[in-house]
């Protein structure tokens, strides 16, 4: 049974990295300010660095998650609940990112929690507690991050326009910028159509290597304008990456803890071993889902989106408050998108079905093996 407890814990961690891994960077990747692979080496080494460091900044998380006060102390220390609850919450996400909808951990692990508490315990669970120490947290994020994007995106735009930075949009082949143009002046086919480089190569090249890149001209004190969005934004990218596994790490960590003497340590570098090898395999999907499908996004509002997701959930792993990062990014992605009225409302959907079922089906998973088991 122990080792069953230790196997569902670390299937979890897989999962969480799976679906969890590339949001901090979607931002990088949707707005052509970075590739696939360099978005994801830079997720995977700002994350395991986040993972490390809630040994010493988040450690209130760990005992939140135990489910202390949520159920009973002895269906706690009962074997057979880490392993439900675990298993429960890992299903739940891997079935979300085999669709490649982005998904909240946090929801399928207080889910399964609530389920397998249910099902065990005569008493049930603290509805109290949990609204109070998990629904609230949950709820506030997204919204928050919402009306955050709806005012500091409008405050930064206005910076841009005092400093005379115009947008543009670059003309790439492959690594190799062909030209730039004004933001609002030729098109991407004309553009091709115009240019005799172009005009020469075979149109399977020119479809699968040109793109169009939205980008800023001007300097501040001297230096490219461009350059110091590109810098700030892989900050930003990083801020969200290290606040998410701070935030996730010892979510996933509380269950090895449940019934094991275990030293703080091994559990949490085993959990942020497994998130990223879970990203590095499975990344992809939810890359294309947030970083493109969602709505279309320049350097500079990929930035503020990323900006205030890493702010929010840092503070909230500080403060000990369950959130979750899936939420927070994409509350924010959302608010930029409204703001500039290009969401994609059909994808916006099917996240938000995505998310008012995790919790149930979580609960539904975690209850049903709960009562295998026992």
């Amino acid at each position: 049974m122990s080792a069953l407890i230790f196997l569902s814990t670390l299937f979890l961690a897989y999962a969480n990295g799976a679906n969890d891994n590339f949001k901090g960077v979607a931002t990088l990747y949707g707005s052509k300010t970075s590739s696939y692979q360099k978005a994801l080496m830079w997720t995977t080494l700002t994350t395991a660095l986040g993972s490390i460091m809630a040994l010493y900044l988040a450690g209130q998380l760990a005992i939140i998650f135990k489910g202390k006060g949520l159920v009973p102390e002895e269906i706690i220390q009962m074997q057979n609940f880490p392993i439900s609850v675990g298993t429960g919450a890992a299903l739940t996400v891997m079935l979300a990112t085999f669709f490649n909808l982005p998904v909240s951990t946090t929801h399928a692990l207080i889910g399964a929690l609530a389920g397998a508490g249910w099902i065990a315990s005569e008493m049930g669970i603290n509805w109290a507690q949990l609204s109070e120490e998990f629904f609230l947290p949950l709820i506030g994020g997204p919204l928050i991050s919402i009306a955050l994007a709806f005012i500091i995106y409008p405050v930064f735009k206005k910076l841009r326009e005092l400093f005379k930075i115009e947008q543009e949009t670059c003309f790439c082949l492959g690594k190799k910028v062909i030209a730039t143009v004004p933001r609002h002046g030729t098109t991407k086919e004309e553009f091709i159509n115009n240019f005799s480089e172009l005009s020469v190569l075979p149109e399977a090249i020119i479809k699968s290597q040109v793109y169009c890149r939205s980008s800023y001209s001007g300097q501040i004190v001297g230096i490219s304008a461009r350059k110091i969005l590109d810098v700030l934004h892989y900050l930003s990218s990083g801020l969200v990456c290290f606040a998410r596994g701070l935030n996730d790490t010892p979510k996933i960590v509380a269950l090895l803890l449940i019934r094991s003497r275990l030293d703080l340590n091994l559990p949490v570098l085993l959990v942020g071993a497994f998130m990223i090898i879970g990203g590095l395999v499975h990344s992809k999907g939810i890359a294309e889902t947030m970083g493109e499908k969602v709505t279309e996004m320049n350097p500079g509002q990929a930035f503020t989106a990323n900006l205030i997701t890493g702010l929010m959930v840092f503070g909230a792993s500080r403060m000990g408050l369950p959130v979750s990062t899936t939420h927070v990014s994409c509350g924010s992605i959302f608010g930029i998108g409204a703001v500039n009225k290009k969401i994609n409302i059909r994808i916006l959907m099917q996240i938000l079905v995505a998310w008012i079922t995790t919790l149930p089906l979580g609960f539904i998973v975690g209850l049903t093996l709960m009562s295998i088991l026992s």
